[in-house]
């Protein structure tokens, strides 16, 4: 359950850490797995020193900058259609651009299967693993 001013993690390898949901981009409620929502960065990851540039690696998001992310795993309980429950550990998002691929070319962590069911595949491509 994603709403205004919810600090989320994002898993991707775009540069940003720590993001903050500023709008959810459904019809009602607040955001589920899958949902997309508009977030702010608000701290990035430290890839190694700014003055080498040759590390390979390059922040791709800055702090402040306003993108566009997907839901992948969130703390509130969901109810799959076979009986089961699942719950995540944490809120956690993967950045994307405006047309839906996503900004990073790697996941750190596993996502929800519920982003089979809402056409996400080119995230799940990136997922190690998703439960």
């Amino acid at each position: 359950m994603i709403q205004l001013k919810t600090m989320v993690n994002c898993i991707d390898n775009s540069g940003a850490a720590v993001v903050e949901c500023i709008k959810v981009l459904r019809k009602k409620g607040p955001a589920r797995i899958g949902d997309r929502i508009v977030v702010v960065v608000q701290k990035q990851r430290n890839f190694g020193p700014e003055s080498g540039t040759n590390s390979g690696i390059a922040n791709k998001v800055r702090r402040g900058d306003i993108r566009h992310a997907v839901v992948v795993r969130a703390r509130k309980e969901i109810q799959r259609r076979d009986g089961s429950v699942i719950k995540f550990d944490d809120n956690a998002c993967v950045l994307i651009n405006k047309s839906g691929d996503p900004i990073g070319t790697r996941l750190n962590g596993i996502v929800g299967a519920e982003l089979r069911n809402k056409h996400w595949s080119k995230i799940l491509s990136l997922a190690p693993l998703h439960l």
